[in-house]
């Protein structure tokens, strides 16, 4: 009997989608976004605004001596929890050369796998996060006054209050990472509650923090599930929801206002003429939907984004190009959601991200776990940096721009001439990896050396 989805037959599926058909085979794809819309129609639409990042911004920024407080290596910071960007010409020539392209502009580098705390984007909304649910507790108990200095955030006093209450939260690895370590520091009780993508370095770091984690056989969806229905016994437990939460979305984002003033250091004009291509790895959608968003509020029409995620686990790329979103998963088309690229091994995108960033996004590509690999060691010849495979999903975006018969059509339906693309800057996000042990990161680079 043929598998359904939603009450359709899988083959109608496919006939009215035909990427689908790709999708299932596992092949590498991409798709272009046909729902984009001008900046000013998106923006009107949205539910979000820019004052809600920057509020955002302001409330980190207040956090910024309780940070230095609590975590002496973001004094160098200031407490402020950014990462560099770096360009990156030896691995523009690299790629060139193995994939015979004229790669335009400038390549550049995020190098978020250098975040402070817990080496990677999830540093960005799950700290985020935790520190507002901290702020709320302290304003509602009545501890914190307006003009109070946060480093009290670090005192006894404020720990013994927090302990009365939990977090928890699912994840693959790097979100559990982040929302264990600053959870813990800050006396809540935590439990992570990880799928069997998680590595087992992670599991271990977040044990010996004090952080309980409990393991899943199954993936990602299965771990959030349990999670959440586990919180909502305990009215003491605030449950980080990966998949719909707005308070992390809205952590992400603040990171474009971060980018403009590094730009401004750099001398890097973003503009219709200088037009930006960000490259963002996507598990759930909420890391790279947040840090799209944030730069469509700051550069607007200027800024282009493509989500990149492991081609058996392509789940945002099948949502978004469905429309369907979380009503369906990879599993749905029988892909085993399996692959290296650890903190992208999702099967069902975020809802909440896929509706929000439906007229923002520019597209979406999908790369194989041997693709990553290479990349990985070329990256680390060439430029002597070390990622973990899921952030090198971004660096095959440049190539696609300028080879894929589909990704290539995108700078002239964009409006975009060779001038323009000629100044254009190529952003690669590059999500996670500071925190991988040598072992572990020796193991990536042979298995890459390998291949190539």
């Amino acid at each position: 009997m043929e598998k359904s989805i939603l009450g359709k037959p899988l083959s109608q599926w496919q006939r009215e989608y035909p990427i689908m058909v790709r999708i299932a085979a596992m092949q590498e794809t991409a798709w272009l976004n046909p729902g984009k819309l001008p900046f000013i129609q998106a923006a009107a639409a949205c539910p979000l605004t820019m004052a809600e990042v920057e509020d955002t911004s302001a409330r980190l920024d207040r956090f910024a001596d309780y940070l230095m407080t609590a975590f002496p290596e973001t004094v160098v910071s200031g407490g402020i929890l950014e990462s560099p960007l770096r360009v990156i010409p030896a691995m523009q020539q690299c790629l060139a050369k193995t994939y015979h392209a004229d790669l335009p502009g400038k390549m550049w580098i995020k190098l978020d796998s250098q975040l402070p705390i817990s080496g990677s984007i999830k540093a960005r909304g799950g700290i985020y996060e935790i520190l507002k649910f901290a702020e709320d507790i302290a304003l509602e108990r009545g501890l914190l006054h307006k003009g109070d200095p946060y480093r009290v955030f670090a005192s006894e006093s404020f720990r013994k209050v927090f302990s009365q209450y939990s977090v928890a939260v699912g994840s693959t690895g790097n979100l559990g990472l982040s929302i264990g370590i600053i959870s813990a520091k800050l006396g809540f009780r935590v439990t992570i509650h990880m799928s069997a993508d998680a590595r087992q370095w992670k599991k271990d770091l977040l044990r010996s923090k004090g952080v309980t984690v409990i393991e899943y056989p199954s993936d990602y969806s299965v771990a959030v599930a349990k999670g959440r229905a586990d919180a909502k016994k305990d009215s003491y437990c605030h449950f980080v929801d990966d998949e719909n939460s707005k308070t992390l979305f809205l952590g992400y984002s603040v990171a474009a206002l971060r980018l403009q003033k590094q730009f401004l250091q750099e001398n890097l004009t973003v503009d219709t003429e200088h037009p930006l291509f960000v490259y963002l790895p996507c598990g759930v959608g909420g890391g790279p939907g947040g840090v799209a968003f944030g730069l469509k509020m700051v550069f607007g029409d200027a800024v282009h984004c493509f989500f990149a995620e492991p081609t058996h686990s392509c789940s945002m790329m099948l949502g978004m190009a469905t429309g369907l979103n979380s009503d369906i998963s990879v599993q749905d088309l029988g892909i085993d959601n399996r692959t290296i690229a650890d903190g992208l091994a999702v099967g069902r995108p975020s809802s909440f991200v896929g509706k929000v960033m439906a007229p923002f996004v520019s597209g979406c590509y999908s790369l194989d776990d041997g693709r990553m690999y290479r990349l990985l060691a070329q990256f680390s010849d060439a430029e002597h940096i070390e990622l973990e495979p899921s952030a090198l999903a971004g660096m095959y975006g440049p190539v696609l721009l300028a080879t894929d018969p589909v990704l290539s059509q995108y700078p002239a339906a964009a409006h975009l001439n060779k001038a323009e693309m000629a100044h254009s800057t190529q952003l690669v996000w590059a999500t996670g990896g500071g925190m991988v042990p040598r072992k572990e990161m020796a193991h990536y680079y042979a298995a890459g050396k390998a291949l190539l």
